[in-house]
């Protein structure tokens, strides 16, 4: 039997119940409502969470979810690395590709491109919220971008091939070097989530990759421009440096930004590749016959909430789960699905 005690009914008409004054549900702090004997149907008011709450024969739970707050890290794709063309004697060394684009809202670490931390999203109990882990550029292409609900972070700009520019990202692709159609211009980079790319050395080495923490390096004589850095972080427990740029191309390659880029090409050899789920770019191809620009690093999507919430997540996305200081940590590192909160 229930302890809970039955409000007055006042008068009634039909098959209509009505009562004199407003409904009251009588008040419980979260421990007095555990402690209840309760019955199925049961429904109480929460002071501790300032909600209703019903029983449902097993447990209590809210009658109205309330919003909540929920931190990010969200890192798109790295850009491919462009590729080299032709034969050495034209100094056809390719530039790095640009790191994803860096959201969060850690105050310690900010966002890209020397941005601030964002501001936290509220999300809704029972809604669907997109997740996507966006996949590293293949060689030679820009990276995809990744989402957490209306987060949209940029993939990274591929870098540019013999004579041409690099492309423009969360973080820009660094320029190529060539002898022929003038000098190339690094891809830009998008505002709070990434630096611009490297410029060339016009007859010799390629820019590097842009960063999220950093300007990719010019090319200089016949060394490629190194990648942009990444930025450090410590959300969510990762402790990593995550979305650097990816080294030029050049007789020696430049070196792939801290950590996770990879390194350009030296003389006849192709660009190294951006690392898994860093959001890193790929290093542009060296000086030679046709050298293959390295690919991009996939990037990833990171939570962070309450754990008194909980969350449902769909199939397609990969996913890892932690529990500490009274949040749980979800860390998508691939695919793309839907996830909701109860």
């Amino acid at each position: 039997m229930s302890t809970l005690e039955t409000n007055s009914i006042g008068k009634y008409s039909g098959n209509n119940v009505s009562v004199d004054d407003a409904l009251n549900l009588k008040s419980y702090t979260t421990a007095q409502m555990n402690a209840l004997i309760a019955t199925a149907g049961d429904i109480i008011f929460n002071s501790t969470d300032g909600v209703p709450y019903f029983y449902n024969g097993t447990a209590w739970g809210e009658l109205a979810p309330s919003p909540f707050n929920v931190s990010y890290l969200v890192i798109a794709g790295g850009g491919g690395g462009g590729n080299s063309a032709g034969t050495g004697s034209g100094g056809v060394d390719a530039g790095g590709g640009g790191a994803g684009g860096y959201r969060s809202t850690d105050a310690t670490d900010g966002s890209g491109g020397g941005a601030s931390a964002e501001t936290v999203l509220t999300v809704t109990p029972t809604l669907n919220y997109t997740v996507t882990v966006g996949s590293g550029g293949a060689i030679s292409s820009n990276g995809s971008n990744s989402v957490f609900a209306t987060v949209t972070s940029i993939g990274g700009g591929q870098g540019g091939t013999t004579h041409y520019d690099g492309i423009s990202g969360g973080s820009g692709g660094g320029a190529a070097a060539g002898s022929v159609g003038g000098a190339a211009s690094p891809g830009a980079g998008t505002t709070n989530q990434g630096y611009a790319g490297g410029n060339c050395v016009l007859t010799q080495s390629g820019g590097g990759g842009g960063g999220a923490g950093s300007v990719g390096g010019n090319g200089s004589g016949g060394t490629g421009g190194a990648g942009g850095s990444g930025v450090y972080t410590t959300f969510g427990g990762l402790n990593l440096t995550l979305a650097a740029g990816g080294g030029g191309g050049g007789a020696t390659g430049g070196a792939g930004g801290t950590s996770g880029g990879g390194a350009g090409g030296n003389g006849s050899s192709n660009g190294g590749n951006g690392t898994a789920n860093y959001g890193s770019g790929g290093g542009g191809g060296g000086e030679g016959t046709n050298n293959s620009g390295g690919s991009g690093g996939s990037g990833r999507v990171v939570i962070k909430f309450p754990d008194t919430e909980t969350i449902s997540i769909g199939a397609g996305l990969t996913s890892t789960s932690s529990t500490a200081g009274g949040f749980t940590t979800i860390d998508f590192t691939a695919g793309t699905g839907t996830v909701s909160f109860s």
